[in-house]
């Protein structure tokens, strides 16, 4: 049955259409227009904005369980319904360094669950195993560890349609290697890195395009060595996800980066648990508990995220200072095109499915609006 959204503010990814009617069917958008037309079923969003749902390239949990301990269609599901609450509609969850076994484990628990549900679970984030062991971050020593030809020709064939993204630290590669993930069509991202900038500069040369969370894990921007962040900033193809709750990356850093990057800028979770309602989780060698509203480690080191994508877009437009549509964009439309999907998600765009956000003036209050295909 086809049915209208009327009386709203439609954010579309490419303009604003003041008192703009969207009509959907089955999960997909059929059109974007001006005229409510007779006879239809209506949705009165009476007056507030309208834009596309939020989409988390890195979350590792919902509000109970986490990817990477139980890497099951359960855990999928909790992260899914859990982000939901929070405006996100579309996820890749996040499968930090594991064993071999664990990590097939993830895609296939992945792939079964695309596989049996219509929703917004467009694949997997693999950060890890292969990352520098000296920017390793909360990633446990046992599990980071160099590729070899065998374990990652088997990574790519089985999770070829599964893993979307897989965050590597370039320098841990050879040449060889590094072209069979650029073949494999999986996006990579460059992350838990000790590249400078001369050598990121080289391997963003080759076709990487993405960095994991800007700031945190990489080579920071000096005066005599740019580092990994100075050559962020200076490429123009790179894309840049911040985790913006202000631990991970003070918000002045943040204004910085914005002003540099401009649409290549987006936003991510990397939560560990959404919600804030896991107070302490031990899993392996990985630990973390709830701390001022952070999740940190033993050590006092932050371990993942604590916050939401909701939060992270409200932070964006009270610290940033930038408007709502441009918020809302930084966790859609630029999430979608950092990835090689904006021709398929984060805009109110005919043929894009039916998930929205709907919000007020001044995003204090945020809400999904999604509508799923039917079974």
């Amino acid at each position: 049955m086809k049915q209208a959204i009327f009386n709203t503010i439609v954010h579309t990814g490419d303009e604003i259409i003041d008192k703009g009617v969207i009509i959907i069917e089955n999960g997909i958008i059929l059109s974007v227009q001006k005229d409510l037309p007779n006879d239809i079923e209506t949705i009165d969003l009476q007056g507030k904005h309208i834009g596309a749902g939020f989409i988390d390239i890195q979350i590792n949990g919902g509000e109970k369980y986490y990817f990477s301990q139980t890497p099951n269609e359960a855990t999928i599901q909790d992260i899914y319904d859990s982000s939901l609450k929070f405006g996100t509609t579309q996820v890749l969850p996040c499968l930090i360094s594991s064993s071999k076994e664990t990590i097939l484990q993830g895609i296939e628990a992945t792939r079964n669950y695309i596989k049996n549900h219509n929703n917004g679970v467009i694949g997997m984030h693999l950060e890890g195993p292969f990352l520098n062991p000296l920017k390793r971050g909360a990633h446990s020593i046992d599990q980071v560890r160099k590729p070899t030809n065998t374990e990652l020709e088997e990574i790519i064939k089985y999770g070829k349609d599964v893993i979307k993204v897989i965050t590597i630290a370039p320098e841990c590669f050879t040449d060889e290697q590094l072209n069979m993930l650029l073949e494999s069509g999986i996006v990579i991202s460059a992350g838990h890195s000790t590249m400078g900038y001369k050598e990121a500069q080289h391997y963003f040369s080759k076709g990487i395009n993405l960095v994991t969370h800007l700031f945190n894990a990489m080579t920071q921007f000096g005066h005599r060595e740019p580092g990994l962040v100075g050559a962020v900033f200076e490429n123009e193809n790179v894309y840049a996800p911040v985790i913006l709750d202000g631990a991970h990356c003070d918000y002045a850093a943040a204004k910085v980066a914005y002003k540099l990057k401009q649409d290549k800028f987006f936003l991510i979770s990397d939560a560990t648990f959404l919600g804030r309602k896991i107070d302490n989780f031990k899993w392996d060698n990985f630990d973390a508990h709830l701390e001022n509203g952070f999740y940190r480690n033993e050590d006092g080191n932050l371990a993942g995220a604590a916050i939401s994508m909701q939060d992270a877009v409200q932070n964006a437009y009270n610290h940033l200072n930038v408007s709502a549509d441009e918020a809302i964009k930084m966790a859609s439309s630029r999430v979608a095109a950092a990835i090689g999907m904006e021709n398929k998600l984060g805009k109110i765009k005919s043929g894009f499915p039916a998930s929205f956000v709907k919000f007020n003036d001044d995003l204090s209050q945020i809400e999904s609006l999604n509508f799923p295909k039917n079974s």
